[in-house]
């Protein structure tokens, strides 16, 4: 999803605002172009500047607007105007394609202890096919691990928690998170050797 060459910022009006968000919150297919028109600009702006490439800021654009999708009934004027809400949602998404980008390359360099440290940067076809399945060994490994050992792992890696953050987030003591990190982050070592492919 390529932004519009050039997006007019207009003023908010929150009623019209709503109202057309209500519109895109009925299907409608021209409300929602209006939509892009008035903040796809911006919105690829703010990811192009967060995102390491290009093709990274065009996904989290259609991640975002199809946010606004499903979230138009969620709306509400009187905390911002309808380019505040959207480019926040598109700095949001941004941010966690950050995270997620960066924490599987921390991943698969902690764990794993093998191959050179996977870049968020375009690479060589040859090292992009290695990263690929370097990334994929860590999901199906990651799948493997006890449901609580997964979900710290997750919270942590994914959405970037401290410890004591997804201890408050489960309601578990501190103490318990902590050693569910290191049993999973042990268990992983053992699961990415064996699920390393053979040379």
């Amino acid at each position: 999803m390529a932004p519009p060459p050039t997006a007019d910022l207009q003023a908010s009006d929150p009623a019209s605002d709503q109202a057309l968000l209500r519109q895109v919150a009925l299907g409608s297919a021209q409300a929602m172009r209006e939509v892009y028109a008035r903040c796809g600009g911006r919105c690829f702006a703010i990811a192009l500047r967060l995102l390491p490439s290009r093709a990274d800021a065009e996904e989290v654009m259609q991640e975002a607007f199809l946010e606004v999708w499903r979230r138009a009934r969620e709306f509400d004027p009187a905390r911002g105007g309808l380019e505040a809400w959207v480019t926040t949602i598109a700095r949001t998404r941004a941010i966690d394609r950050v995270r997620s980008l960066g924490t599987m390359a921390r991943v698969v360099e902690g764990v794993s202890h093998q191959g050179p440290p996977v870049s968020a940067t375009p690479t060589a076809p040859d090292e992009a096919a290695g990263q690929g399945e370097s990334r994929v060994r860590v999901l199906a490994a990651l799948a493997q691990l006890p449901p609580e050992q997964r979900e710290v792992v997750e919270l942590a890696y994914f959405e970037g928690l401290s410890q004591r953050e997804i201890a408050e987030r489960t309601g578990d003591p501190l103490g318990t998170v902590k050693t569910r990190a290191r049993l999973a982050l042990e268990k992983l070592g053992g699961l990415l050797e064996v699920l390393r492919p053979q040379a």
